[in-house]
C-alpha cells in the first residue's frame, strides 16, 4: 500500500480512559514464511503483507507496537530472522507474545529457537512482563508454552503463576491490557454458533483451556482488555465486564492490524488494511475456497467488517 488509510472504526469504548492519549498498535498472526506457499494464510504473500504493515506505522505517532504471536510459519529460526530484519524499521518499540506456532511443537521437522530466544528479542527480558506504553499498562502472557509446556497441543492455557502474576499487576493499576495468543470463551461461541446456523461442518480452532481460572483473575481487575490473536478474524467479545478485542491477520483476508487510542473519552479502536482492493480480493477468494473452515472463517470476517463499528458506547 502506498496511501496511508484512515483506518475503519472497529470498536469505541467508554473505558478503559488515560489522561494523556497513547497511541498503540496490534499486529497478530503474520506467519512470516519465506519457504513456502499457498493455503488460506497467502505463505508466498506474508512477508510482504507484514512488511506493508510495519512500514504503514511509520508516522502514525504510535507509543509502541504489540503483538499476540504467530510471528513465523512454523518457529523457524530463517523465518524468525526474516521477522528481525523487518522490525529494525521500527521507531518505537515492539512487544509480543508467543503465538502457538512459534514455539516448539512435538512433529516438527527443524529445530525451533528456545524460548529464551523469544522472550530476548521480543519482550522487555522476561515473560510473562508488564510494561508501561504511554499512559497505560501492558501485561504479556504465554498461552502458548514452548520448550517443555504445550508440545503435543496447539491449544492454550496460563499457568497458574502467570495468572499471579496478573492479579498482582492489575491490583495495582487501572488502566491496564492484556497481551495473549489464544482466546477467552466467548469468542469461541461466537465461532461454535456460526458452525451450528451456518457451516455445519466447520470445525472450532485450537481453544484455551483454562479459561475459568483465567476469567477469575482477570476479574480482579478494573476494566481490563484483553488483546488476542489466533482465530484471524476481527472480534470483540465480553465476558464478566472483560473485553477481549481480537485483531485479524495481516496474512490472509481480511490483511490487516489495529490501531488503539487511549484517552480522556475511552478507547477507540481502527482497523488498518496493508493490502491493496485486488489483494483483499485474492485473499478473500482463496481464503473462502481452502478448507471447509477456512470458508466459515471468511465468511465471519466479511460480515463483521460490513458491520462495522462492532461496539460503539
Amino acid at each position: 500500500m502506498t496511501d496511508t488509510h484512515a483506518g475503519s472504526l472497529m470498536a469505541r469504548f467508554a473505558r478503559p480512559r488515560s489522561d494523556t492519549t497513547t497511541r498503540f498498535a496490534v499486529v497478530a498472526d503474520p506467519h512470516v514464511s519465506t519457504e513456502a506457499a499457498g493455503t488460506s494464510k497467502l505463505f508466498e504473500h506474508t512477508e510482504t503483507h507484514f512488511r506493508a504493515a510495519v512500514e504503514d506505522m511509520a508516522g502514525r505517532d504510535l507509543d509502541a507496537v504489540l503483538s499476540p504471536g504467530d510471528l513465523t510459519k512454523d518457529g523457524e529460526l530463517w523465518n524468525y530472522e526474516t521477522v528481525d530484519g523487518i522490525l529494525e524499521s521500527l521507531d518505537v518499540p515492539f512487544y509480543a507474545v508467543p503465538g502457538n506456532h512459534d514455539v516448539r511443537k512435538d512433529g516438527d521437522e527443524h529445530d525451533t529457537p528456545s524460548l529464551d530466544r523469544f522472550v530476548e528479542q521480543y519482550t522487555p527480558g522476561s515473560l510473562p512482563f508488564r510494561v508501561d506504553v504511554g499512559d497505560v499498562t501492558v501485561v504479556g502472557l504465554n498461552s502458548s508454552g514452548g520448550d517443555d509446556r504445550l508440545l503435543d497441543s496447539h491449544e492454550g492455557d496460563v499457568p497458574e503463576d502467570q495468572l499471579d502474576f496478573l492479579r498482582d499487576v492489575l491490583a495495582e493499576e487501572e488502566t491496564v491490557f492484556v497481551l495473549m495468543h489464544h482466546n477467552l470463551p466467548p469468542t469461541y461461541d461466537q465461532l461454535r454458533s456460526h458452525r451450528d446456523e451456518v457451516e455445519e461442518e466447520m470445525e472450532i480452532p485450537p481453544i484455551t483451556r483454562n479459561t475459568d481460572d483465567l476469567v477469575e483473575a482477570l476479574s480482579a481487575g478494573t476494566d481490563p482488555v484483553v488483546l488476542t490473536g489466533h482465530l484471524h478474524l476481527p472480534a470483540v467479545a465480553t465476558i464478566d465486564g472483560i473485553r477481549e478485542v481480537m485483531s485479524p491477520t495481516t496474512c490472509s483476508f481480511p490483511q490487516s492490524y489495529l490501531i488503539f487510542e487511549v484517552g480522556p473519552d475511552g478507547t477507540e479502536v481502527r482497523l488498518i488494511p496493508v493490502a491493496d482492493v485486488t489483494g483483499l480480493e485474492l485473499a478473500h477468494n482463496v481464503r473462502g475456497g481452502d478448507s471447509v473452515t477456512s470458508r466459515g472463517l471468511t465468511s465471519i470476517a466479511a460480515a463483521r467488517l460490513a458491520r462495522f463499528p462492532l461496539v460503539e458506547e
